[in-house]
């Protein structure tokens, strides 16, 4: 397939158009169109469906920037035999759960996204201890009670077609008993703590690393145009979040699954 040339410096929504959703396989169109078709200037989690597939190293980079808290990681238990990770995109937390488990299925359902991930985990000391798998939050490709430890990163939202209620089921099927299903960066706590999950958050400033000045410019034109003049403005590659007006990623939902 030949990938249409990058619309330089558009913003995220303005990126792609309703033709570009012929890039989704049939799986995927299922669970991220819109019946009647979808139009990504007007559903901007269809224009993030598209970066993954359309322009993935571009979202590499984003989230290379958008660092985790580091007790976040620290938090999560370590020598683990099995972990699985949803949704684990470029590998933002993959790199860092090798150090927490000897086997680790990564799904991501993206295909370019995977292709980034095998290509970070090859030249990773002790990479091969992760394997990277295709799937979905609704239907994981793996047996019942396999991992001591299921999670997700900036991934799982309470609408069905990035977990929503199957999602979290599912996850909760491939856990251990006493093991532990945990959601990092989440939102609608709310909705995660009716179902029984608990919250802890880190505290300590935050703030999005761009590898230089020029690059957090031409990323916050694109995901973060309400703060592209106050980036200027600070002439700095460090972004503090709240120039961002987001949530940084301090915060995880988790449960332990009766024993």
């Amino acid at each position: 397939m030949t990938r249409p040339e990058a619309p330089v410096g558009r913003e995220l929504r303005s990126r792609y158009s309703a033709a570009n959703v012929a890039v989704f396989t049939r799986a995927e169109a299922s669970r991220f169109v819109r019946p009647g078709g979808g139009d990504p200037h007007d559903d901007v989690t269809l224009a993030w469906e598209l970066l993954y597939r359309l322009e993935p190293e571009l979202y590499d980079r984003l989230a290379a920037a958008e660092r985790l808290h580091p007790e976040v990681v620290s938090w999560l238990p370590r020598d683990l035999d099995q972990i699985a990770e949803v949704g684990a995109g470029t590998g933002r937390l993959t790199m860092q759960l090798i150090e927490h488990g000897q086997h680790i299925v990564a799904v991501e359902p993206a295909q370019p996204l995977r292709r980034i991930l095998r290509r970070k985990l090859a030249t990773a000391d002790h990479g091969d201890r992760v394997r990277v798998v295709h799937g979905f939050f609704d239907e994981l490709p793996l047996p019942d009670d396999v991992a001591d430890l299921v999670v997700a990163c900036s991934a799982f939202t309470p609408a069905p077609e990035h977990g929503g209620a199957a999602g979290l089921a599912e996850m909760e099927r491939v856990c251990r008993p006493a093991g532990c299903v945990t959601i990092v960066w989440p939102n609608h706590l709310a909705w995660l703590a009716a179902r029984g999950y608990q919250h802890v958050s880190f505290a300590g400033p935050m703030a999005l690393e761009f590898s230089s000045f020029p690059e957090a410019v031409e990323l916050a034109e694109i995901f973060y145009p309400q703060a592209s003049d106050e980036i200027r403005r600070r002439g700095s590659a460090t972004v503090p979040f709240e120039v961002l007006r987001v949530s940084p990623p301090r915060d995880l939902a988790f449960k332990v699954m009766p024993g």
